[in-house]
C-alpha cells in the first residue's frame, strides 16, 4: 500500500524493476544464511527485503498490466491476469520443489557414495531408496527409520542428511532468484 501511494510521479515500470531487484537481493541474501541458520529469526532481514520487493512489485504490476485495457473488457482481462498469476505461482513452486528434491537426491547419493563409514551394501540401498522416493526428512524422522541400524551408521546418515538438506534448499532458491532477475 505504501508503494502504491509513494509511487507518485515515478513510472510503474521503474517501480516494478525496483521490486524485482529487492526480491532478487533478498533471495540472494538467503543463500549463505540457509546452512548456518540456528533458528527462523536468521531469515528475518532477507525475507523482509524480499517481501518488500514483492509488495512493491505487486502494487504496480496489476495497474501496469491492465492500464491499456478498455473499460468494457477490464473484468475479463483481470480474470486472465489472475489466472496467469496463479499458474505462474503454481509452476514456480512445483519447479522449485522439483529442483530441491532432485538436488537432495543427487547430494545424498553423492555423499553416501563418498562415505567411508557406510558399507557398500548400505550405499547401494540408499541409492535405490532415493531413486524410488526422494523425500525431505527431518533428522528425527530419519532416526526413527534407522532405529535398527548400528550407531555409527545412524550417525553417518544423519550427518549426510544434515549436510544435504540446506544445500538442496540453496539450489531451490535459485528458481525465485532466476525469476526475479529475468523480471
Amino acid at each position: 500500500m505504501l508503494a502504491a501511494r509513494k509511487g507518485g510521479e515515478r513510472r510503474p515500470s521503474s517501480i516494478i524493476r525496483l521490486g524485482f531487484g529487492l526480491l532478487a537481493a533478498g533471495m540472494i541474501a538467503l543463500i549463505p544464511i540457509v546452512p548456518r541458520a540456528e533458528s527462523g529469526w536468521s531469515f528475518t532481514i532477507p525475507l523482509v527485503v524480499a517481501g518488500s520487493g514483492f509488495g512493491v512489485l505487486v502494487s504496480q504490476l496489476n495497474n501496469h498490466t491492465l492500464a491499456p485495457i478498455s473499460e468494457d473488457r477490464i473484468s475479463e482481462a483481470a480474470g486472465v491476469n489472475s489466472a496467469a498469476g496463479s499458474f505462474g505461482l503454481s509452476f514456480g513452486l512445483a519447479f522449485a520443489g522439483a529442483i530441491m528434491l532432485a538436488s537432495l537426491s543427487l547430494l545424498f547419493t553423492s555423499m553416501t557414495e563418498n562415505s567411508t563409514v557406510l558399507p557398500p551394501a548400505d550405499q547401494q540401498q540408499v541409492a535405490e531408496v532415493l531413486e524410488d522416493d526422494a523425500e525431505l526428512m527431518s533428522n528425527t524422522q530419519l532416526e526413527l527409520l534407522l532405529a535398527q541400524e548400528p550407531a555409527a551408521i545412524q550417525d553417518e546418515v544423519i550427518r549426510i542428511n544434515t549436510g544435504a538438506r540446506p544445500r538442496a534448499l540453496q539450489f531451490a532458491l535459485l528458481v525465485p532468484i532466476l525469476a526475479a532477475l529475468i523480471g
